[in-house]
């Protein structure tokens, strides 16, 4: 994935003078503005978007809902793009809590011009860290938007968040978690197949052949993929998923 590596191109103002502001929404509604140094510790996965997602005739984006099996709710989304960026972070077994749009960022240019941002997500990982996210793709990122992306960079580091800006994801990861996306919601997780899945593939073999020796392919599968999606059981999505693809159990993290 693309990362802000602390140059902005154009020369056009990047991170403030004075410090950088947030405001948020807090889960009960109300809306607040504090210093971030003050902030660092907010739970910003349980933020409120701070903006909403427009709909229109005629729109060049798709806006959206995606079901999210982290955190049992939806997340907007504002293009393709970031709905397969969103998606990912589903799939991530590390992050335990995404939301959109969750804060804005607010700071001064030097000339004393106000600017503000709202990152695209911000996810939280199982060990504490987070993950502030911005999805643009290569070929539409102007000299503007690298100045609010440095300056996004600057604060992350100023509180110790990661920060990424990402582009167009691998489309064959896109493809295979996609599929697997399809069967991440918990009704897929019955027994006592789940418990056989895990005791076939205890050593890695090819997955029709595994799924095959538990029982019937139409029910068998559709739980197979979903322990995927967990990754109760591995496999490689870098490379297309088929018939023959090597499903092993859960990887080691």
């Amino acid at each position: 994935m693309d990362r802000v590596l602390g140059v902005v191109q154009g020369g056009t103002a990047g991170p403030p003078a004075y410090g950088f502001e947030v405001g948020y929404v807090e889960p009960g509604g109300s809306e607040l503005r504090r210093p971030l140094t003050d902030a660092w510790a907010v739970r910003f996965e349980d933020s409120a978007p701070v903006r909403g997602f427009k709909s229109y005739k005629g729109q060049r984006h798709l806006p959206g809902l995606w079901w999210s099996a982290t955190v049992g709710g939806h997340i907007g989304y504002e293009s393709w793009l970031e709905r397969d960026h969103v998606m990912l972070l589903d799939f991530d077994p590390t992050v335990v809590g995404v939301s959109s749009q969750p804060f804005w960022l607010f700071w001064a240019s030097e000339k004393g011009k106000g600017i503000s941002h709202a990152p695209d997500y911000f996810a939280r990982r199982d060990d504490g860290s987070a993950v502030v996210v911005d999805c643009r793709p290569v070929d539409r990122r102007k000299t503007r938007d690298w100045a609010k992306f440095e300056a996004t960079q600057s604060a992350c580091d100023q509180v110790g968040w990661e920060f990424r800006l990402v582009g167009a994801p691998d489309a064959i990861v896109v493809r295979n978690v996609r599929w697997l996306a399809g069967y991440r919601h918990p009704r897929h997780r019955l027994e006592p197949v789940a418990s056989a899945l895990r005791d076939v593939f205890a050593e890695p073999r090819p997955l029709a052949s595994g799924a095959t020796e538990v029982g019937d392919l139409v029910s068998v599968l559709p739980v197979l993929f979903h322990l995927l999606w967990l990754h109760d059981l591995a496999v490689d999505v870098s490379v297309p998923l088929h018939a023959e693809s090597l499903v092993s159990p859960e990887a080691v993290r």
